[in-house]
């Protein structure tokens, strides 16, 4: 095996992301109430995604975010369904937590649906903006590229999961949908905001590695 490609920090992003993608889709399925503030359990590690998502787009292309985001996908469903055949198996006889084990796990079908419409239409279209946004001014203001691509992808990934899952974590009124919708897009795009400083250190860190295992 070619040493440069195992040392190349892509593998790890993709892992990381992945299991950003999968652990948020489980704390998902607790609705928070922080004060006036409604969100759910992974408003705290979803928009780590997004930065793994502009580190891949800006450094190696849409093509590669693009592949980042399907495999996201691929592992994903592979999750839910071995969460699912681990339920489905009939438990022993000493074995007294399978209601819980069943909650915990038994990932909601609407959550699902919603996580997985939600990452596909958001991460396709942040990792498309950036790229275009670099097509046509260069690769000057990088900063302009993350904040931007981060308002469109998060704007339709917030919409399009809170329209589908928010009936399941309970949010049954209009006031608070609007309020979880809001809540989720400004606090996803705060954090890419304050954390610009530490997504260029990690292009940064990337595209020196990259060049280091060139052959």
């Amino acid at each position: 095996m070619n040493r440069a490609a195992t040392r190349s920090p892509y593998p790890i992003l993709v892992a990381v992301f992945c299991a950003v993608f999968i652990v948020s889709n489980i704390t998902a399925q607790k609705g928070v109430q922080l004060g006036p503030l409604i969100t759910d359990g992974a408003f705290f590690l979803f928009p780590v995604s997004y930065i793994i998502g502009d580190v891949i787009a800006e450094v190696y292309g849409f093509n590669a975010a693009r592949r980042t985001v399907f495999i996201g996908f691929g592992v994903t469903l592979l999750t839910v369904a071995s969460f699912a055949i681990a339920i489905a198996l009939p438990a022993a006889p000493f074995y007294d937590a399978q209601e819980t084990f069943a909650s915990v796990l038994g990932t909601l079908p609407r959550i699902l649906i919603a996580g997985l419409a939600g990452y596909v239409v958001g991460q396709l279209l942040n990792a498309w903006v950036l790229q275009k946004m670099k097509d046509r001014f260069g690769p000057s203001r990088l900063w302009a590229r993350l904040i931007g691509s981060t308002i469109v992808g998060e704007f339709f990934d917030t919409l399009i999961f809170c329209a589908i899952a928010a009936g399941v974590i309970g949010i049954d009124t209009p006031a608070q949908f609007i309020n979880y919708v809001v809540v989720g897009f400004l606090w996803k795009t705060l954090m890419e905001a304050v954390l610009v400083p530490i997504t260029y250190q990690v292009i940064a860190w990337v595209r020196r590695l990259e060049r280091s295992t060139a052959p």
